[in-house]
């Protein structure tokens, strides 16, 4: 996805460690405008799948997620990172480790929104190690729906991720993959 690439090359901040800011347009501020190409482009791409709900996590997801969710006129759930007192019933829970906060999660989705033979499509803002995704796929078998596919704003191809889900048989579709990035001159490469 070509404008998404652009808007990386000019609005995003590589950090030492394999760290690519984009919280200007993508996960602190939102560029409304950005997220409805997107959408557009995940319905694009999975038009030849049943899509009954679409998962995500919170925060940054869910954005994303729920302008998606516009385009298959589906309703989006997201798993919480935290037990509130609002969340009744069995619950589905999967662990997580975020690449970007270096901490562990114990992912929760209160059973009743996945339902059984429910075709479900993952969605996200970044692919790295695939911890959040593979997270989300456990939390979808265990409700006996079925993972349609899995939809990626980024991801970091030179990190095991994207690899270790399609060697599973997932479908993983990314809008951009970012091959190799260096904080020194602010450039990154991506895949074609």
């Amino acid at each position: 996805m070509e404008l998404l690439k652009e808007r990386i090359r000019k609005d995003g901040v590589v950090k030492e460690g394999n760290v690519l800011k984009v919280d200007s347009f993508l996960n602190h501020q939102m560029d409304i405008t950005l997220f409805n190409e997107i959408g557009k482009e995940f319905k694009r791409r999975f038009a030849d799948e049943r899509i009954d709900k679409i998962l995500t996590i919170e925060a940054s997801g869910i954005g994303i997620a729920a302008i998606t969710a516009q385009y298959f006129g589906v309703p989006v759930v997201f798993a919480k990172k935290a037990q509130s007192i609002n969340l009744d019933g069995t619950i589905l829970s999967a662990p997580v480790e975020s690449f970007t906060h270096k901490r562990r999660y114990e992912v929760i989705v209160a059973s009743r929104f996945l339902q059984p033979e429910e075709h479900v499509l993952i969605v996200d803002d970044f692919l790295a190690n695939g911890c959040a995704a593979l997270g989300l796929c456990q939390i979808v078998e265990a409700a006996h729906a079925q993972v349609a596919g899995i939809g990626v704003v980024i991801e970091k191809g030179f990190q095991q991720g994207g690899r270790v889900l399609r060697e599973q048989g997932l479908r993983v579709e990314s809008l951009a993959i970012v091959d190799g990035m260096d904080a020194a001159t602010q450039t990154v490469q991506f895949r074609d």
